[in-house]
């Protein structure tokens, strides 16, 4: 009679689940039998079960509540069970291996404890492995019995479906636990049909852009063609080093310091905050297909993968329903997930069950995830105004790059990007890699080489709990371009007036054949951004004016949503008194900032360049030259806090330069994020936390302030006391003037 009756328990246990009311929990719970509760013990707090990164996706199999919401069906035998317990267990001190918070009850989270003896909160876990993972995220072991959510559609009493991309808080769960299947079963099929199934010769497969959207924009164009819909112009504004120049005088290096800001969009959030994209807000900024290639070798299993599919989530949430996403999984080859697809409730749902079914394992093959990164954005059939490309990595490129030999090796880094996306491949595309060195092994040389030819930025994510305020960040620039091919023309007003040089980091610069004209290939500019550019030209001697024209200042760039270019009306001129005597000259506290900026920029890169000759100690002597002459300049006596967070920096990067380890392990990649951060000015993470107290983040804008704070408030409930530190940690612009 016992066979029998474990055999029907065995029945029911495969194919029912046991359904939790909110507020009844206590009183519905079952006694389990011995033998069910052996090795696995699930702990239910309440009902009430939230998560850190979940999809809540619908699971492999459906699986069919109790018809009893108070009575609970019988779990599976055979040495599982599920258990209400009023006690903590032994394992509440310890923390959820995927999401990292704590196991205590008491927190309104189910805790699952597996057959190897390790727990996790259950939704966690549940979304782990209902896409066919069936190994403990920490110990590797390969478990028989898995726990998993059954639909939300199948909840009695009319409620409502658990929506995945409104990072579920519904008090309503179906649970249970199975006993895996045969691995020639489904879930096997599913997860190796995610990396060995064919693919399209061509990506053409994206999905077609909104043409609601698109008709929501041209209205707005329409009714407001007078205002350019709002964006507004750029702002430009030229300051002279000096107001005045004796006539009797030439000068050789007189600097100019010329001024951009873009304008400024916002957008609001709704009451699980997210962001919420109506036609105006999307209207008044370019839309972004993006595509993110994400490592997933051996080194990336356990926490790593998890805060990877974490961040993603975060990724996929706070995408417009007329923004596109495709994700390239590589590890010892590349596999495309999913085309590109815009981010609606559909398309938010299907990218979170593709993310989350991400396993790691292999080698390291960066250059095959950006080939297939590249392949979606050239061989796309539609195409929205921004496109960029994510990558992520913890390892070096095993296949296509090997690592140097000797001190003074080099390498070529241009192997591991694809020509069509480089900035000089002649395929006339705009398409930044925006790339991020994870952990202490990655290779900072090649993402920095593959951000710096693409025209991206590197950001140096150290902490490894910070990856989504690091993509958050990225996020928030890319979701707010409002000007797109910018450039700047300079052309000399006098006719003895020549420029000398042009400073502007890495941006492309020209200057003619004659010096009498030059232009600053700017690109891009996100809502509120900034940009110094400093030119330096040669002043003749003039006896017979009073004052002197030296330059006049143009800038054309293309509207994001009208597509026309624009130009600004009004010209600026620069110019200076000439006058017979001259007093003692005020230097423009604008034009030593941005002198200090670069001077520290260019120390930065020689101390790199020592320290990768392995002259450490020549490196540190360099950092402290240029902080000591930092120091005394006018903008530092003047206590500018520019120049006090650059002297910090400088300081910061000979720590890192104490020894060759130190330097191999974190001075590396944090000196080349800092030069990311200066040549582009543009916010870079450097990863390692900070406290409240610390000088706010330079090139930081209001939008990357924004979803970086939103991506604290959602990990911590408010904005937590530790801050994501920047490539600088200067003051924001626009400094007093």
């Amino acid at each position: 009679m016992g066979s029998k009756w474990r055999k029907a328990k065995l029945a029911l246990g495969l194919n029912m689940c046991l359904y939790v009311p909110h507020q009844k929990l206590e009183d519905s719970s079952p006694s389990p039998s011995p033998s069910a509760s052996a090795s696995i013990k699930h702990h239910l707090d309440t009902a009430n079960v939230s998560s850190r990164f979940s999809s809540d996706a619908v699971p492999l199999s459906p699986v069919s509540p109790s018809g009893n919401e108070s009575r609970p069906t019988t779990p599976t035998p055979s040495s599982s069970g599920l258990r209400v317990s009023k006690s903590a267990p032994k394992s509440s001190k310890r923390t959820c291996s995927i999401c990292l918070t704590s196991l205590k009850l008491g927190q309104r989270h189910a805790i699952f404890t597996a057959e190897c003896s390790h727990s996790f909160h259950f939704q966690c876990i549940a979304s782990n492995v209902k896409h066919g993972n069936q190994i403990c995220p920490v110990c590797r072991a390969k478990w028989k019995e898995i726990p998993f959510q059954g639909p939300a559609s199948d909840v009695p009493d009319g409620r409502s479906r658990i929506n995945p991309a409104d990072w579920p808080r519904d008090d309503t769960w179906t649970t249970s636990v199975r006993r895996l299947p045969s691995p020639r079963l489904d879930s096997t099929r599913h997860i190796s049909s995610l990396f060995h199934a064919s693919e399209p010769g061509t990506f053409d497969d994206d999905e077609a852009l909104d043409q609601q959207q698109e008709n929501l924009e041209l209205n707005a164009i329409v009714k407001d063609a007078s205002k350019k819909n709002s964006i507004g112009a750029i702002d430009v504004k030229t300051y002279p080093e000096v107001s005045a120049v004796p006539r009797a005088n030439s000068r050789n290096n007189f600097a100019i310091l010329i001024h951009l800001k873009a304008p400024y969009t916002s957008g609001g959030l709704n009451s699980r905050n997210q962001t919420i994209f109506t036609p105006t807000t999307q209207s008044s900024r370019a839309l972004v297909d993006l595509v993110t290639v994400l490592d997933v070798s051996g080194s990336m299993a356990g926490t790593k993968i998890a805060l990877l599919k974490r961040a993603m989530g975060f990724v996929i949430q706070h995408l417009g329903p007329s923004d596109r996403l495709s994700v390239i999984a590589f590890s010892s080859t590349a596999r495309r997930l999913f085309p590109l697809r815009r981010m609606t409730e559909t398309g938010r749902q299907e990218a979170l069950q593709a993310v989350n079914s991400l396993t790691s394992n292999g080698g390291t093959n960066i250059a095959e995830g950006l080939r297939k990164g590249a392949k979606s954005i050239v061989d796309r059939k539609w195409k929205n105004p921004v496109g960029s490309i994510i990558l992520l990595s913890d390892g070096q490129d095993s296949y296509t790059v090997t690592s140097p030999s000797g001190a003074h090796s080099r390498t070529d880094y241009k192997s591991l990007l694809p020509l069509s996306i480089q900035r000089n491949g002649g395929t006339g595309l705009r398409i930044p890699v925006h790339t991020f060195g994870f952990g202490a092994d990655h290779d900072a040389a090649s993402m920095h080489s593959i951000s710096e030819i693409s025209g991206g930025t590197f950001s140096f994510i150290e902490a490894e709990d910070v990856i989504q305020d690091a993509f958050a960040q990225c996020i928030g620039g890319l979701l707010s371009v409002v000007v797109q091919e910018a450039c700047v023309k300079l052309e000399c007003a006098h006719p003895n007036v020549l420029i000398n040089s042009i400073k502007a980091g890495s941006y492309h610069t020209s200057v003619m054949a004659d010096a009498k004209a030059g232009s600053i290939d700017v690109g891009d500019l996100y809502a509120d951004e900034e940009r110094d550019f400093l030119v330096t030209v040669n002043i003749p001697v003039d006896e017979s004016c009073d004052e002197m024209s030296l330059l006049k200042v143009k800038c054309n760039y293309r509207d994001p949503i009208s597509k026309e270019m624009m130009s600004l009306k009004e010209n600026n001129e620069v110019k200076i008194r000439r006058a017979t005597v001259v007093g003692q000259p005020i230097v423009s506290m604008e034009v030593d900032r941005q002198r200090n900026r670069l001077r520290a920029a260019e120390a930065m890169a020689e101390a790199r360049a020592a320290a990768e000759h392995g002259d450490l100690t020549g490196a540190v002597s360099l950092l402290e030259s240029c902080r000591r002459a930092l120091s005394e300049t006018i903008s530092a006596r003047d206590g500018d806090r520019l120049c006090v967070a650059l002297c910090a920096e400088l300081k910061e990067m000979q720590e890192r330069m104490a020894n060759r380890h130190v330097y191999e392990s974190s001075g590396r990649a944090y000196v080349l994020s800092g030069l990311s951060s200066h040549s582009w000015q543009r916010a870079t993470a450097r990863g390692d936390s900070t406290d409240s107290t610390s000088l706010v983040q330079a090139y930081q804008t209001p939008t990357m302030t924004d979803m970086v704070t939103r991506s604290q408030t959602m990990l911590f409930g408010s904005p937590p006391q530790r801050k994501l530190r920047q490539a600088q940690s200067f003051p924001a612009r626009p400094w007093p003037r």
